[in-house]
């Protein structure tokens, strides 16, 4: 008899549930709330401005919320002498006259002046177009796995993963929405990459799921995928672990910049490790998956052919 570590399975109705609650309330933030977009999506104005020394985007970014410009985001561009600074769409006001008001908000408070480099307005047609060629990369990514599960696997565990996936990425975009993070290009690239880590994850266990089912025959369905969670979660928990410490060292000493990317994979794979251990699994076992899925089919004549 199989002895198994930690029966996660047996626990999948709590896991079902926490994660139902999860995702309900994260659709009813996104339906409600729906996301702060970021200028990528939404347009606006992007100046560039340079100075003879290196600028402390800290004092920049006070000068600018006290001006009235609170949401403005300041970045380094090239080097530690030249800024950029995106701004969200300004009624009543023209890209040049945003981009002198904004000169002079930061020339007040900073000792060396601002040489303004350019100036660029990015439509909100554009922004359109981005978001939407997001969302479907997003898609075809979804549907790119569950063609790969399917065909490496079984059809229920293409189905088991593609559902721990959308799990994952409905309670990442849930928790932006319901913090009021900014969404931008940045995070929806964190995404995908959430994406792609939460099914090497899946993977990996669903490797061990069909080993075990072709070795431990004599054992139920449940034992059998218990015993493989336990096997891989060492590796499971260390490659998180290991992410994680970089991740958080990027949120915090990375800067404003890629702030809310390192926080949507620091969420991500959070939430990724625990759809790859509760999840995906759990899904692939309700469906009532067996050894039979998995075995080969007999070709007819093998057994005349390998006969004295």
């Amino acid at each position: 008899m199989i002895i198994k570590d930690i029966d996660f399975l047996g626990k999948r109705t709590l896991a079902f549930a926490v994660s139902g609650l999860l995702v309900l309330i994260s659709i009813i933030s996104l339906a409600t709330q729906g996301l702060q977009m970021g200028i990528d999506f939404t347009g606006g104005t992007l100046i560039e401005v340079g100075y003879k020394e290196s600028a402390d985007l800290s004092v920049i970014r006070n000068a600018l919320a006290e001006g009235g410009f609170s949401d403005a985001l300041v970045q380094h561009f090239g080097s530690a002498k030249d800024v950029l600074i995106r701004l969200k769409p300004q009624e009543g006001i023209s890209s040049s006259e945003l981009s002198n008001k904004v000169l002079e908000v930061m020339n007040k408070k900073t000792s060396e002046r601002a040489e303004l480099r350019r100036v660029e307005f990015v439509g909100p047609q554009v922004g359109d177009e981005l978001a939407e060629d997001g969302g479907l990369a997003l898609l075809y990514a979804m549907f790119g796995i569950l063609i790969y599960v399917a065909w490496r696997f079984e059809y229920k565990f293409s189905v088991g993963a593609v559902v721990a996936l959308i799990h994952d990425v409905i309670i990442t975009m849930g928790f932006f929405s319901l913090l009021g993070l900014e969404f931008d290009l940045t995070v929806l690239a964190a995404v995908l990459a959430v994406v792609g880590y939460s099914i090497n994850d899946t993977i990996v266990v669903f490797d061990r799921v069909r080993d075990n089912f072709k070795m431990l025959r004599k054992e139920e369905s449940l034992t059998i995928m218990n015993v493989s969670i336990n096997e891989t979660l060492s590796r499971t928990l260390m490659t998180s672990f290991t992410t994680i410490i970089v991740v958080v060292a990027l949120a915090v000493l990375g800067g404003q910049t890629i702030h809310n990317f390192a926080l949507a994979l620091l969420v991500g794979i959070s939430v990724g490790t625990y759809s790859s251990i509760f999840i995906a699994s759990a899904i692939v076992l309700s469906m009532g998956v067996t050894q039979e899925d998995l075995m080969e089919p007999v070709k007819e004549g093998v057994d005349i052919d390998n006969m004295p």
